[in-house]
């Protein structure tokens, strides 16, 4: 709880980071780019310099909700015809081939030329601290870097940083990450550019050479961040915004807008028509994303129609609520027309910031780049395909459709909660689950976060399409429920109490006297602190 200020991340360090930052006299984006920067350091396998950022920024004074796109395109090398003539049938999803641009430094920059308050340089001041000095790592840092102690080894700069002396780092041993820190300082005395144009960008361009990369030097150096608007929908008396093209907030919209023309509030919670509606509405958003969605700069994606009620309420009524559907079936337009880490930010001043960032699947491509000890993304290699009549094939300067959303919610114009998750294709489902479980189940924002959470996939990663649909449900959900969907025609799998996937974090501004209230889920490491 606090009055003056509120941080919300997914370790205690990042969190701690933002918080100094506010009492520093910072604001929420000042805050926001403190706290990605220390988690790019103490979440290494989810974030960093060498993935892409996706934000939403509310400005309390005037109201006014921004968005920016920080990802990164395909390099110039990178046609269908080249991955072909290499005799590949679907993309690499690993290693040197499967990195996009990494968008994330520019985009820290970007953001605090627009929204930030202080000096970028004193930004980086704690996530340089723990890369050089260390940091001591968590019981759950130490499992993911031992449970992927075999492909970190396959690259040597990358078992340099993540195996010392050839084995995983045990939990509570401090993790120095050098290499990181000087280029991390490096950054902070010199700017984007230094990534782009000078010296980190000269060492990813030979290093990329020496193990069959396609990133080059030139690529980066055309690189920009896109300031775009958000996309919004209504959804019984408050307004939703998401992150734009090319993310997956066009599903989560989608999502809610159907939900919309249903009696959901008075269905209980986690019931059998409950669950079995919100997993059909997903299925058809993901439909529809899958059919439709690309970079808007290549592709003419119909998002009025997309997001429009009349479109929702055609999907609606598809929605067999006796039978659940086994594929996915887009809808028909009118003829006019894991990992990655979340954090969100409200300062004294009513600012809030929702930010997301990531390397795209754990660890990335797996493939650090040479000394700089930045680990870079596979975006390239998740996320497009090689299917020519598909709008998400491969181009030279395009960019993939992204996992990766985050949202923001008023009422009658005011900042009511700004929260997230990582998760992959997970996200759309938990952020569809966790407003619907605050606007339509009263819930409070620690009960939403914590709330039994299921997802349902396939998802929108390419190489997962072709699979039949399950549907996965944490075991706390009652199992009369479980066999009823079960009869439904749902294919089940029952997970842990607690294995339901995502890391809800989550601020709630009470609309009566501005006390903020903060949620972190109980899934992850993080934690939310107000002053």
């Amino acid at each position: 709880m606090g009055s003056n200020g509120m941080v919300t991340t997914a370790h205690p360090l990042a969190t701690a980071a933002g918080i100094d930052v506010l009492q520093r006299g910072g604001n929420a984006m000042d805050a926001a780019v403190a706290a990605a920067l220390t988690t790019g350091v103490v979440l290494p396998a989810m974030c960093g310099l060498g993935g892409d950022v996706f934000l939403i920024h509310y400005d309390a004074a005037s109201g006014k909700v921004s968005s920016l796109n920080g990802s990164g395109v395909a390099p110039a090398q990178a046609t269908r015809e080249f991955f072909m003539n290499k005799g590949y049938e679907k993309m690499p999803l690993f290693g040197p081939m499967a990195p996009a641009i990494p968008g994330a430094v520019h985009a820290y920059f970007t953001a605090l030329e627009q929204f930030g308050s202080i000096a970028p340089r004193t930004l980086f001041r704690s996530a340089i601290r723990y890369a050089g000095e260390g940091f001591a790592l968590t019981h759950r840092g130490a499992q993911i870097i031992a449970d992927n102690a075999d492909v970190l080894a396959e690259y040597e700069s990358t078992a340099n940083v993540f195996l010392p002396n050839g084995k995983p780092p045990k939990a509570g041993q401090m993790f120095q990450q050098p290499d990181l820190a000087r280029s991390l300082h490096a950054i902070a005395e010199g700017g984007p550019d230094v990534f782009y144009k000078g010296e980190i960008a000269k060492e990813i361009d030979r290093h990329m050479r020496e193990v069959g990369g396609i990133i080059t030097a030139d690529d980066l150096s055309s690189h920009e961040s896109e300031l775009i608007d958000p996309i919004a929908t209504d959804y019984r008396g408050f307004k939703i915004y998401q992150t734009n093209l090319p993310t997956n907030g066009l599903i989560h919209l989608e999502e809610m807008n159907i939900l919309a023309h249903s009696e959901l509030p008075r269905m209980a919670h986690n019931s059998a028509n409950a669950l079995h509606l919100m997993v059909e509405a997903k299925k058809r958003a993901f439909a529809d994303r899958i059919a439709y969605a690309g970079d808007p700069r290549y592709v003419d994606v119909p998002m009025d129609q997309l997001l429009s009620s009349e479109f929702a309420k055609d999907r609606y009524e598809t929605i067999d609520m006796k039978q659940a559907s086994d594929e996915f079936v887009a809808g028909k337009l009118g003829e006019a027309v894991g990992d990655t880490t979340y954090l969100c930010v409200v300062d004294r001043d009513g600012n809030a910031v929702s930010f997301i960032h990531s390397i795209s699947h754990g660890f990335g491509s797996r493939v650090v780049a040479g000394n700089t000890g930045i680990l870079l993304n596979n975006r390239l290699g998740r996320g497009f395909t090689l299917d020519a009549d598909h709008p998400n094939v491969i181009e030279p300067g395009k960019r993939t459709m992204s996992t990766l959303n985050c949202y923001l919610v008023t009422e009658n114009g005011r900042l009511r909660w700004v929260g997230g998750t990582p998760g992959g294709d997970l996200q759309p489902q938990v952020n569809m689950q966790t407003l619907t479980n605050l606007i339509d189940f009263g819930m409070n924002v620690q009960q939403a976060a914590e709330a039994p959470r299921w997802s349902s996939f396939p998802g929108t990663d390419p190489g997962t399409l072709p699979n039949a649909f399950k549907l996965r449900i944490e075991d706390r959900v009652d199992k009369r429920v479980i066999n009823e969907l079960k009869k439904r025609g749902h294919e089940v799998e029952v997970l842990g109490p607690w294995d339901g996937g995502g890391q809800v974090q989550l601020i709630e501004v009470n609309p009566e006297n501005g006390v903020l209230m903060g949620a972190s889920d109980p899934r992850t490491e993080g934690v939310s602190i107000g002053i």
